[in-house]
């Protein structure tokens, strides 16, 4: 046994996330580190999803919208994504995609901008789909898009912003930005900040209300395990609830929705970032998935995150034969969230063999290897295994 396999063994006896790793369902002889693309399976869920399909919408049917609760399961799962995310309740609603959810968020807060405010400044590192939503918001909106990097934003914001959207995690470098400075530099200068949080949420503290952010999307089938295509969540501060006036109207944030009225009366509270009728399946699957952080703390979440990636960052480091890969996580602890991002010129033909060996990571085109690290249920052993596994294929 390698020193880095006793120390693997010393640290995992002394984790107190251990438990809940035994909540999931995981393959024996499989290192899963590719949370942060698709979560693993809570092992209890698949029972409360045949509950919910034979006897709630198989027996009692259409009743179940009020005797199952259905219809105020957005604001409900919300409310329990809420302290993930450092917010008090009443201000997250669950529901669309996270692309539906940017759309809304980012539109809704160049309308609560002050008027004469016609600029949108985007990270111009976001995921793909963050800066289609963007050009698209600022087409429909008149306004001009300002990319730059995620460093930049505070020098970029100025009298003509109406609002700054900005990833908190990088998918591909795993690169944390500073969520604070950068939402107090945006509120300084008078515009709205809206955050980007799928690779954030369920990895590390987000304080949302602590730090004044104004909205913020998130999706929940990342590192709050809650399936494939789970549905994302609209956060909107309460004191921006009144004034924000979503892009996407729909009966189901309506003041009365079963009135069936022509006109459009938006309701109360976070509920106006519903649109229709919620996707009642999958977002109870999430409700059950969220059973795993009862009695978690996100800060004991961090702690461990933060060991686990200095410990395969030093395991790479000691197994990986020099210069094959290069790390482009940065190492300090600030700068970081919960993934390693590893350089490696031929990364598809490596992450494919890594897979068949039984390590699974990703890739993101054309040379990184992307290592997700899900405290909840990811160990040290994982970790150093990970790493040995590495060195083999490239040596």
């Amino acid at each position: 046994m390698s020193e880095f396999e006793r120390r693997a063994q010393v640290l995992d006896a002394k984790d107190v996330l251990a438990k809940q790793r035994e909540l999931f369902a995981l393959d024996d002889g499989v290192v899963y580190l590719d949370g942060n693309s698709l979560g693993a399976l809570p092992r209890h869920v698949p029972a409360r999803m045949a509950d919910v399909i034979t006897r709630e919408w198989g027996e009692l049917r259409i009743r179940s919208w009020e005797e199952s609760g259905w219809w105020t399961a957005p604001e409900r799962i919300g409310d329990r994504i809420a302290p993930l995310v450092g917010a008090a309740p009443g201000q997250v609603v669950v529901g669309d995609s996270t692309s539906v959810n940017v759309f809304k968020a980012l539109v809704g807060a160049v309308r609560l901008a002050d008027e004469g405010r016609d600029e949108i400044v985007v990270d111009a590192t976001t995921f793909p789909t963050d800066g289609y939503i963007a050009e698209s918001a600022a087409r429909l909106t008149g306004s001009r898009l300002v990319a730059v990097a995620p460093g930049d934003v505070p020098a970029a914001v100025g009298p003509r912003t109406a609002a700054a959207l900005v990833n908190h995690v990088d998918y591909r470098t795993g690169r944390l930005h500073d969520l604070p400075g950068v939402t107090a530099a945006v509120r300084a200068a008078g515009a709205l900040a809206v955050w980007d949080l799928c690779h954030s949420a369920g990895a590390l503290p987000v304080d949302l209300d602590a730090h004044g952010v104004d909205l913020a999307v998130g999706c929940t089938y990342k590192y709050l395990n809650g399936g494939p295509g789970a549905p994302a969540y609209l956060y909107v501060a309460e004191r921006h609830q009144r004034r924000f006036d979503s892009p996407l109207p729909g009966w189901n944030s309506h003041a009365d929705p079963f009135a069936m009225t022509p006109g459009y009366a938006a309701a109360e509270g976070a509920l106006r970032g519903r649109v229709g009728t919620p996707d009642i399946l999958s977002m109870l699957a999430l409700e059950a998935a969220l059973d795993v952080w009862d009695g978690v703390s996100v800060d004991t979440v961090r702690v461990k995150s933060l060991a686990l990636t200095d410990f395969f960052l030093e395991c790479v480091g000691a197994y990986v034969p020099e210069g094959r890969v290069a790390c482009v996580t940065p190492r300090a602890h600030a700068e970081r969230g919960s993934q390693v991002s590893l350089s490696c010129p031929d990364a598809p033909a490596v992450m494919k063999e890594l897979v068949a060996r039984g390590v699974v990571g990703d890739l993101r085109r054309p040379d990184v290897l992307r290592f997700g690290f899900t405290p909840l249920y990811v160990g040290f052993a994982d970790a150093e295994r990970a790493a040995r596994v590495l060195a083999e294929v490239l040596g």
